[in-house]
This record gives structure tokens, C-alpha cells and sequence, in this order.
């Protein structure tokens, strides 16, 4: 009846139960998920994480959903992601965006992204280096594939 509430186990807890709309469950990743960093400047493991995504593999992402994170244009958006090595799975970008940027997104667009396919933990980041030729190349080689 009186004492301090249980803590949470860790910082996803934490960070589910201040915005449930970021929870696992709620951007329907796995257990795999690292989690939403609450500022990925501050977290080391943020950090190290997205120097890796810059420079990860290319592979193709359909936008599902994107959901606010503060005040100031940071989103993370969930994509359905394809990689050239016909892998499939459910990738969430943890982006600052411009304005200009948050009014173009539509669901259902298909943007290049960055992954880590030797991890595989749901994370991606938006392939905005990509040579067009390349991306092309690659929705190409995954849409014959779909034909097959």
C-alpha cells in the first residue's frame, strides 16, 4: 500500500509506459528491438548504432506508419523492408526530418533505406547518399524476384 512503485526492468519499459505508441508491441517489432533511444545523442549505443547504419546495405522500404517523437521534426517511421538478399522484415527509422519533409510522407511510398542484415534487430535509417542508378537497380532485381 505504501512504499515507492516497482521500477521499471529497464529503459524500454520506461519508455513504454511514458509513450505506449512506442512500445514493441505498438510499432510490431520483436524482442530483437533495441528500443527508442528518449534522446540518441545522449546514448552511446544509439550513436554507435547509426554511425553503422550509413554505412549498411541498401535495401528498399514501403512506409507504413510514422509517429512523432517531440516537438521539433523527429519521427520515427516504420517501414516494411525488402533487402537484395530477398529478406523481408519490419524496419523502424529513427529520423530528423525538415517540414518539408514530415508534409511529403504518404503511406504506401517506397523510400531506399540502410540496414544491418548480420544483426537484424529492426533497425534502419533513411539511404538519403543512395545513387538513384543503384536504387533502381535494386527495386528492379526485387520486383523480378516477386515475379518468380
Amino acid at each position: 500500500m505504501f512504499g515507492r512503485k516497482k521500477k521499471p526492468n529497464d529503459l524500454n519499459d520506461l519508455m513504454a509506459q511514458l509513450r505506449p505508441d512506442l512500445s514493441r508491441e505498438s510499432l510490431g517489432v520483436g524482442p530483437d528491438f533495441p528500443g527508442v533511444a528518449p534522446n540518441p545523442l545522449l546514448s552511446s549505443d544509439a550513436r554507435k548504432r547509426n554511425a553503422e547504419l550509413r554505412t549498411g546495405a541498401l535495401a528498399l522500404g514501403v512506409l507504413v506508419d510514422w509517429r512523432e517523437v517531440k516537438g521539433n521534426p523527429r519521427v520515427v517511421l516504420m517501414f516494411d523492408v525488402e533487402t537484395a538478399g530477398g529478406i523481408s522484415f519490419r524496419g523502424i527509422a529513427d529520423e530528423d526530418l525538415t517540414i518539408t519533409e514530415l508534409t511529403r510522407l504518404a503511406p504506401g511510398q517506397t523510400l531506399p533505406v540502410r540496414c544491418r542484415p548480420a544483426v537484424m534487430d529492426h533497425c534502419v535509417a533513411l539511404a538519403r547518399d543512395a545513387d538513384p542508378a543503384h536504387v533502381q537497380q535494386l527495386s528492379d532485381e526485387i520486383a523480378s524476384r516477386k515475379r518468380t
